[in-house]
């Protein structure tokens, strides 16, 4: 019984590996995952810097609530454009060619923010898809890198990389934020201008490194796939089995999205000045603690996977999370507040390493870049409506947001649960045979086709 329930879900010993930790999976994999990691410090910066200053600079130009969460809106949406554009064309046009152009995109739309601060151009700079509004990167690069590390390393690493590459990202992120604070000018004018240079400078970084991965983090061929998959694929480029599982988790990830537009970080941002006074200063020193523990939690997030199973660290630290965030709307001050985001932080980001692992292990390798683009599309296309009703909510009360944002997100973590613990991963040759794993006598992942979740748990 428990040795089945660890083969359909990763519990206990189906993700455990044997020594290292983090620090591994930077040396391990090669140059290829160090340029990807590189890329997404860089990234990293440029978000957690622009989610403060955007924040802040929409407060200061008197927009309403709601003509902020339209802004924010924007951002969000054209994410979840460009992912449409990522999920049909990365693999035909090229994952480096696409994530080159996606960081040239970016370095236009800084250029645009530095010469100009009207309110509309920041929507459509934020329509173009480039950049977040969020410290934790929620822009499609991530979609793109998390099949560029699948392909680079062996499928029992995944975890691993996936949690160094969030974590380097999430402190980079920190930095950026508390970089916004420090850079602050002050005043009616300060946002705008030089302020967002240093969006362009982490562009052209981002750009060189994508240009300089190898061929490995491209698609296989189409022979080898043709000879590695076993499964009657349709149109798609997908296998009828995988189609079911992927498409009830993809519904599940926009209902978990849908909650978290509700308080995007640039919205945070806007609700901490509007109800505390809060400054730049303030903010940012409160966002690069939430971007520290994002990146510490990313760490213990692996090791909470490989002891316990990544379904399991994925949903419960998730959950607790969700009640810090339904607490945050009764913070009676600022200091409150800033304590209730901490605790938030500290375990609302492990889900992200253990949720892209999980995301590669339920489909065979040729189907990775769909399965990528359908579940990260899935959490953007829902994304949007968030802010813009976010604002609507604090018409009725500012804490509003976060107990509907909080009430939808536990509600997800009860339906994955209760959906996919009985739901067996189908994994490459590597992931199959973790090392350590017959040593602990503990049962892996079983390759081969994904049934159905109504019929996972007949077993």
């Amino acid at each position: 019984m428990g040795a089945g329930l660890a083969r359909s879900t990763g519990v206990a010993g189906a993700s455990r590996v044997r020594g290292g930790g983090t620090g591994d999976a930077l040396r391990s994999p090669g140059r290829d995952v160090r340029l990807i990691v590189v890329s997404r410090a860089a990234r990293g910066l440029a978000f957690g810097y622009l989610a403060v200053v955007l924040g802040v600079e929409l407060r200061r130009r008197g927009l309403s609530a709601a003509l902020a969460g339209v802004v924010l809106s924007a951002f969000v949406g054209g994410a979840t454009l460009s992912l449409i554009a990522v999920r049909r064309y990365g693999d035909r046009l090229g994952r480096r060619r696409v994530c080159f152009a996606g960081y040239v995109l970016q370095a236009a739309a800084g250029v645009v923010l530095v010469v100009s601060s009207s309110w509309w151009l920041l929507a459509l700079v934020g329509l173009s898809g480039s950049l977040s509004a969020e410290v934790v990167d929620a822009s499609p690069f991530g979609a793109l890198e998390q099949v560029m590390i699948a392909s680079t390393v062996d499928g029992h690493r995944h975890l691993r990389s996936f949690g160094c590459t969030g974590a380097v990202g999430a402190a980079a992120g920190s930095l950026g934020a508390l970089g916004a604070g420090i850079v602050d000018l002050g005043g009616e004018h300060a946002g705008t201008g030089p302020m967002f240079v240093p969006i362009v400078i982490c562009a052209v970084i981002g750009a060189v490194c994508a240009r300089s991965l190898s061929a490995a983090v491209e698609p296989v061929a189409a022979a080898s796939l043709a000879r590695s998959d076993r499964q009657p694929a349709t149109s798609a480029g997908r296998s009828r089995s995988s189609g079911a599982v992927v498409g009830r988790l993809s519904a599940l990830f926009a209902l978990d999205s849908f909650g978290a537009g509700f308080t995007v970080q640039a919205f945070v941002a806007y609700w901490l000045q509007a109800r505390y006074g809060a400054g730049p200063l303030a903010i940012g020193s409160i966002f690069f603690a939430v971007g520290i523990l994002h990146s510490v939690s990313m760490g213990i997030a692996v090791r909470l996977g490989e002891r316990f199973g990544i379904l399991v660290t994925m949903v419960f630290t998730h959950l607790l999370s969700n009640g810090f965030l339904v607490a945050l709307a009764f913070a009676p001050s600022l200091p409150v507040a800033a304590v209730l985001l901490c605790l938030r932080a500290a375990s609302s980001e492990m889900d992200v390493p253990t949720r892209q692992a999980y995301v590669m292990a339920l489909v065979p390798p040729r189907e990775r870049t769909w399965a990528a683009g359908t579940t990260t599309l899935a959490r953007a296309m829902a994304r949007p409506a968030g802010p813009a009703l976010a604002g609507l909510a604090q018409s009725v009360t500012l804490g509003a947001p976060f107990i509907i944002s909080g009430g939808l997100k536990a509600a997800y973590d009860v339906s994955v649960w209760a959906w996919f613990r009985r739901v067996p991963l189908v994994a490459d040759v590597p992931s199959a045979r973790l090392p350590g794993a017959a040593a602990a006598g503990a049962a892996v992942a079983v390759p081969g086709p994904v049934r159905d979740p109504h019929t996972a748990g007949a077993g």
